[in-house]
């Protein structure tokens, strides 16, 4: 490897969005730093499979009366 192109890499510690920390090894700011997490794997939709429909001002309720006739083929 050429020396002197390669970021520096060192021990971190990564709290997750529980409150639950591990250490770990990472280019991220200086050895010791803290990474915070607002979103890990434990607790977003994406990772977990649960997701959640928030329907916030009637915006669902809207669309579905814009948009909800469409697709339905009507038989004569």
């Amino acid at each position: 490897m050429k020396s002197g192109i390669h970021p520096d890499y060192h021990e971190i510690t990564v709290i997750m969005a529980d409150g639950s920390e591990y250490k770990t090894r990472s280019c991220y700011g200086k050895a010791g730093d803290t990474l915070r997490l607002d979103i890990d794997p434990k607790t977003h939709p994406a990772w977990t499979g649960v997701q959640r429909m928030l329907d916030t001002g009637g915006q669902v309720a809207k669309f579905n009366k814009r948009f909800g006739g469409i697709g339905n083929i009507k038989k004569k």
